[in-house]
């Protein structure tokens, strides 16, 4: 059994009467862990309040209020590859994650995720991510160090002062009569719930796509993208009619698998670039990563 060090957090909607218990909010809130497993985490004093005292099957759900739970799975798998750390002063950490490594806990992962893997190298338990990547991706993600600056840099994200570059290797069994595009649509969660579609309506999404070179049938592209919705450039790319290797979302989804180590997404979060809002000096990390072209 691995349980996560640092506990998470859920907060209880604003409901109707007569409220729900919270038995019953937390087993419709994660269906995946069962009304059965939740009743005997709280029997046995695992889901705390707010003031991280155990509740009880008799707490009452008060909308608004925070639990904290901490994440266990039955088994979790390693992930045998290693982040880097690219910078850290008091204000910020940059790493360089590894493909097959999620950003934060999630799904079978609890510890084995960049967040506790920094927390533990760093000793700073107050380690935030600023943004996330998939965790398929592998590539640059940025982490708050403390709390005092956090919501300075959180802005640059918010306020699209972030620039930001990936590398893909996709299929491309076609040569195209242009190597540019812009593409703009209207991204939202589809079903199921982890893969996102495109929608009729006003763009949400928009990405900067250009064809760097061609061997065979695979390609090398540089994307940028100008907003940043879950796997928006895995569906630009792939609308466009290119795939990205190894991509198990898009345009199909494909069976559910184990991870294949030797074959991981090609697509890495390259390089960001930012004028840092405490020094005021422009910033630039790019990733070590490459993604080797070869014909098919």
């Amino acid at each position: 059994m691995a349980i996560s060090a640092t506990p998470s957090v859920v907060t209880l909607p604003a409901a109707k009467r007569p409220y729900p218990s919270i038995l019953e909010f937390l087993s419709r809130r994660f269906p995946n862990i069962g009304s059965s497993c939740w009743q005997q985490r709280i029997a046995e004093g695992k889901v705390l309040a707010a003031d991280r005292t155990p509740i009880s099957e008799h707490t009452a759900y008060h909308p608004h209020q925070r639990l904290f739970y901490y994440r266990e799975v039955e088994q979790e798998r390693l992930i045998p590859f290693s982040e880097t750390i690219l910078f850290q002063n008091e204000h910020l950490l940059v790493a360089c994650k590894p493909h097959f490594l999620p950003v934060i806990p999630g799904g079978g992962y609890v510890n084995e995720c960049l967040l506790n893997r920094l927390r533990t190298t760093t000793n700073n338990i107050d380690l935030v991510p600023l943004h996330r990547i998939d965790r398929e991706t592998a590539g640059i993600v940025m982490f708050s160090v403390n709390r005092t600056t956090r919501g300075l840099y959180g802005r640059l994200f918010a306020d699209g002062m972030m620039d930001k570059s990936y590398q893909a290797l996709a299929e491309c069994g076609h040569v195209p009569d242009v190597n540019e595009w812009t593409v703009e649509n209207r991204i939202v969660k589809g079903d199921p719930w982890f893969r996102m579609q495109t929608v009729p309506g006003r763009p949400n999404a928009r990405s900067q796509i250009r064809m760097r070179e061609r061997k065979g049938d695979i390609a090398r592209f540089d994307l940028f993208p100008i907003t940043g919705k879950t796997h928006q450039l895995r569906i630009h790319l792939s609308g466009l009619g290119f795939r990205i290797l190894n991509d198990r979302y898009y345009p199909e989804l494909q069976p559910e698998q184990a991870d294949d180590f030797e074959k991981p997404l090609g697509l890495i979060a390259k390089t960001v670039r930012f004028r840092d809002p405490v020094s005021g000096t422009d910033m630039e990390f790019n990733s070590e990563r490459e993604l080797p072209l070869l014909a098919t």
